[in-house]
């Protein structure tokens, strides 16, 4: 790999993993309210927010961070209130119970209206126009939860990129498959890559916190307490949930805890790290290879997510697990052969597990994604793989990768729809 193509995936894991504050969904809604807000340059008297079906999927029932409420009303009150857009995904990082109780109050004062944006393909965009007396200003998100495409106050447009948002992407992307994704990850210079161990103090100290407090469902909490000694065992793979789980909790629940997150999910970049993380330090692996770990565990979700898509009816732990089946793989002593094994076992299990929406219970998800990824390991290091006789799967792993991600971004295209329909029809 010459030196020009490894710079290249490393600027793209360093687009693709950083830091977030909350589900970011509803923190992306919050940023694209900041920018608005931003270009109006007052507080908007009213507020108006179109959202494709995804993103308000995934932003209705989770915890928005600082306020100990949940849902978009006071993401975007708040972004307009305090949200800087220059934070990206920690836009709301300025959050006090003084600015929540003022979006409290912007939120009874009716000044904020939501919807549903109809007929759009796009299933990451978020539309905002922000109105004081007779100014107005819009800003768009599309593609990805920071991307802006347009830009405009009043008739002035200061941005648009809405026709050609697809063929960036397309032109940032690097051409990647697992062997190379193994290559660099087992390669690279060392100091070139270290930069990954972020991901492992930011999302343990995550899930450390979680551990103090009572989160969501509190399942880290849970597995790492009584039930540790009475029915999981104090072992590795228990630690390996109990960690993974605590950190989706604290996040899903709203603290204002950041996490490193993976192709702008929270959940992902925890679910790629902590098992990995916790299976090195527990088994006495060095600095160096949990770098190379962490590495093959991110970078293969950056690459299983550039054919899925962002947002999807495919849950993104069944990505994110495999990410991290393949680092442990890995440490384990599993050279490509194995990791293959693994991502191909994983593909086998977990496909089809649905998404339906961003909160509390993620953390159940969460779990059984990671457990799947230390049992599809443990296979392959058994050299036992799923074959290409049964259901989705191909003798070429990347055709495997292809065969999940197209499941996910076309053949679930209808579960989403029903999914969003039963979440908004129900009777709470």
């Amino acid at each position: 790999m010459t030196e020009s193509e490894r710079k290249q995936i490393i600027a793209l894991v360093k687009r693709e993993v950083v830091p977030a504050i909350g589900c970011t969904e509803p923190i992306a809604v919050a940023l694209c309210v900041a920018k608005a807000t931003e270009i109006l340059s007052v507080i908007p008297e009213k507020i108006e927010v179109k959202l494709s079906a995804n993103i308000l999927k995934n932003a209705m029932g989770v915890g928005i961070p600082g306020t100990e409420m949940i849902g978009l009303p006071i993401a975007v009150a708040l972004g307009a209130i305090i949200g800087r857009s220059a934070y990206q995904l920690e836009v709301l990082k300025d959050c006090t119970f003084e600015t929540v109780e003022q979006g409290k109050r912007f939120i009874d004062e009716k000044r904020i209206c939501i919807s549903l944006k109809e007929d759009i393909t796009e299933k990451l965009y978020i539309e905002v126009i922000c109105k004081a007396g007779d100014q107005s200003a819009t800003a768009i998100i599309a593609g990805g939860h920071t991307t802006f495409v347009y830009v405009a106050r009043n008739n002035e447009v200061l941005l648009n990129k809405q026709q050609v948002v697809g063929e960036e992407a397309k032109d940032q992307s690097v051409e990647l498959n697992l062997y190379r994704i193994y290559d660099f990850a087992t390669t690279a210079p060392l100091d070139e890559i270290r930069f990954i161990l972020e991901t492992a103090r930011v999302n343990k100290a995550a899930a450390e916190q979680s551990f103090k407090g009572n989160y969501g469902h509190a399942l880290g909490k849970m597995l790492s307490g009584s039930y540790s000694d009475t029915i999981m065992g104090d072992s590795v793979f228990s630690h390996i949930l109990s960690y993974t789980s605590a950190a989706c909790d604290a996040r899903m629940a709203g603290a204002m805890i950041p996490v490193m997150s993976n192709s702008g999910s929270g959940n992902q970049g925890i679910s790629a790290t902590l098992p990995v993380v916790v299976y090195a330090e527990e088994n006495g692996k060095s600095e160096d290879e949990l770098v190379r770990a962490l590495m093959l565990s991110h970078l293969t979700v950056i690459y299983i997510k550039q054919s899925l898509g962002r947002l999807s009816a495919l849950c993104g732990c069944v990505v994110a697990a495999t990410g991290s089946s393949c680092g442990i793989t890995w440490l384990m002593g599993g050279g490509y052969e194995q990791v293959s094994f693994a991502v191909q076992n994983m593909i086998a299990n977990l496909t089809g597990m649905i998404c339906d929406g961003a909160k509390p219970s993620c953390a159940l998800k969460v779990t059984t994604g990671v457990s799947t990824a230390v049992l599809s390991a443990m296979m392959a290091m058994e050299n036992r793989c799923v074959t290409s006789v049964e259901g989705i799967i191909d003798e070429d792993v990347d055709q495997s990768i292809r065969n999940l991600t197209r499941i996910g971004s076309q053949g679930m295209n209808e579960t989403d729809r029903v999914v969003l329909d039963i979440m908004t029809h129900k009777g709470c």
